[in-house]
């Protein structure tokens, strides 16, 4: 199983930044996959994440109408459109699978992750 996340960079406060992550080795239609970021000295939260059919989501109440999650199953990608960016979204940011969403941060399997900056 593998979790290719991309798509992190430095941006500037109220920004824009899409994240995607492609899965291989198994198939997303049976699994709720999501992201969780972890920032400097502090602990993996969730973000956001997407059931197996797409029906249901969940976001972190600090992300809520600024982060939109989508799936596309034919090419096993998720997505994680990041819109006004603030400082205190900076982290590194892991594609991550459950079976469950959201996701249990101490369950969840996770790749390499990609750092998001937000700065001036």
């Amino acid at each position: 199983v593998q979790l290719q996340a991309s798509g992190g960079g430095l941006v500037q406060p109220g920004g824009s930044l899409r994240l995607s992550c492609a899965a291989s080795a198994f198939t997303l239609d049976y699994y709720a996959i999501g992201w969780l970021r972890q920032a400097l000295g502090k602990e993996r939260e969730g973000v956001s994440c997407i059931s197996g059919s797409g029906s249901n989501t969940y976001y972190a109440d600090s992300v809520k109408g600024r982060f939109t999650i989508s799936r596309d199953n034919a090419k096993n990608t998720v997505y994680l459109q990041m819109n006004s960016l603030k400082p205190e979204d900076t982290a590194v940011y892991y594609c991550a699978t459950d079976l469950i969403c959201p996701l249990r941060v101490d369950h969840a399997y996770w790749g390499r992750g990609t750092q998001v900056t937000v700065s001036s």
